[in-house]
C-alpha cells in the first residue's frame, strides 16, 4: 500500500541532524527507505554537505524528486548557521520545523514524522516550556502525557520508561498503580499497533535492587508493581516481573519478552544504548501519529565535522515507515 512520505523536522541546525539526515538520503537505496523530505532551514544541510537539495513546496511534491534529490521543505530563517554553535534563530527554526510536521502528519499529508535532536537549553531560552519533543508532540496532538509512552527501540531490545526525564530522587514518589498500569497498556497498544506483535509479552523490571528482596530492599514491589501487574494480567495483558534489573537484558532473557516496563531513565536506555548505541529509536507510543526518533542528542562537539553516523537516523526512518504502513493496512 502506498502511503504519504514522511516528514523530518532536521532538529537544531547547528547539531549533526542535518548531516546524518544527508547521510540517511544517501542510503535511502541500500537501507530501503521509504520517501522522506526534510524541514528546516535548507542551509543547515547544504553548509556540511554537498549533495543534491531540492527546495519543495509541500509532501505531495517530495516522491518526485527524492530518487535525485534529498526534498526540504523550507521554514523559518535560523540565522548565522555555524556548526556546533547553537543559537536562538536556530532553535526557533528548530521548533517552527517540529510544529509543521506534526500538522502535516495529523491531517495526513505526512505518514510519519521523524524528529531530529534538539538543544533543550537553546529552547528553554525561547520560552520553550515542555520537557522534551515527546510532550510537545502529544500536546499538539491533544493526548495527555500520561496516554503515551517513550519506547526505545533497537534490533533486540525494546525498553518503555514508566518515568522519564526526572530526578532519581523524585521516582519513588511518581510510581503508583494508576502509572504502570497506563504506560504497560499503551505498551501493548503500541507493540500491536506499529510493531504487528498481536499478542505482545511484557517485563516489568523491579525498581529495588533484586527487585526488593520481598520488602527487606524496599516495597515499591509490592507496594506499586505487584498490584499493577495483577490488575494488567486480569485485563488480558501478558505480563511478568517484578524482574530484577540486573538479570533481565542478557540474551536468553531478552528472548522471553517483546519490551521491559523500566521504572526510570537510566533502567531503560542503559541497555538500549550498551546494546545498539549508533541504531537506537525513540519511538512514543500512544499518538494517533506515528513519530519516531534517533536515540542521541546534538553532540554539537563533532557537528560539521563528517563524523557523525546515521544508523540511528536510517533505523528511525524505516521505524516509522513500518509503522505508518502497518497503521495503513489496518485502517
Amino acid at each position: 500500500m502506498s502511503v504519504a512520505p514522511i516528514a523530518v523536522s532536521i532538529g537544531d541546525p547547528a547539531g549533526i541532524g542535518p548531516e546524518v539526515l544527508a547521510k540517511a538520503w544517501v542510503r535511502r537505496a541500500q537501507d530501503r527507505l521509504s520517501p522522506f523530505f526534510a524541514i528546516g532551514d535548507l542551509r543547515s544541510i547544504s553548509t556540511v554537505w554537498k549533495g543534491p537539495l531540492r527546495k519543495i513546496d509541500g509532501p505531495e511534491d517530495a516522491a518526485a524528486c527524492f530518487g535525485e534529490a534529498l526534498p526540504i521543505m523550507e521554514v523559518e530563517d535560523a540565522g548565522e548557521i555555524v556548526p556546533g554553535q547553537p543559537n536562538m534563530p536556530g532553535a526557533r527554526c528548530a521548533i517552527a520545523s517540529l510544529e509543521i510536521a506534526v500538522g502535516l502528519a495529523r491531517e495526513g499529508a505526512a505518514s510519519a514524522i521523524v524528529t531530529g535532536p534538539v538543544s533543550k537549553a537553546e529552547l528553554y531560552a525561547i520560552g520553550f516550556t515542555h520537557s522534551g519533543q515527546t510532550e510537545f508532540v502529544a500536546e499538539r496532538c491533544g493526548v495527555s502525557p500520561g496516554n503515551v509512552a517513550m519506547m526505545l527501540a533497537g534490533p533486540t531490545l525494546r525498553t518503555v520508561c514508566i518515568t522519564t526525564h526526572v530526578p532519581l530522587a523524585r521516582v519513588p514518589s511518581l510510581l503508583s498503580v494508576d502509572l504502570v498500569v497506563s504506560r504497560a497498556r499503551v505498551t501493548a497498544r503500541g507493540l500491536q499497533r506499529d510493531f504487528g506483535i498481536d499478542n505482545p509479552r511484557i517485563a516489568i523490571a523491579g525498581f529495588n535492587p533484586h527487585a526488593g528482596e520481598s520488602g527487606a530492599l524496599g516495597r515499591e514491589e509490592i507496594d506499586i508493581l505487584l498490584p499493577a501487574i495483577e490488575q494488567l494480567r486480569d485485563e488480558g495483558i501478558d505480563i511478568v516481573g517484578p524482574m530484577a534489573a540486573d538479570t533481565m537484558f542478557h540474551p536468553r532473557a531478552r528472548a522471553r519478552y517483546d519490551a521491559a516496563l523500566c521504572t526510570y531513565h537510566d533502567q531503560a536506555l542503559i541497555p538500549l544504548k550498551t546494546l545498539h548505541f549508533d541504531e537506537g529509536v525513540n519511538m512514543t507510543l500512544g499518538l494517533p501519529i506515528v513519530r519516531a526518533a534517533p536515540d542521541h542528542g546534538t553532540a554539537f562537539e563533532i557537528a560539521g565535522k563528517g563524523l557523525a553516523e546515521p544508523g540511528a537516523t536510517i533505523a528511525a526512518i524505516r521505524m516509522a515507515g513500518e509503522a505508518a504502513e502497518r497503521r495503513a493496512s489496518a485502517s
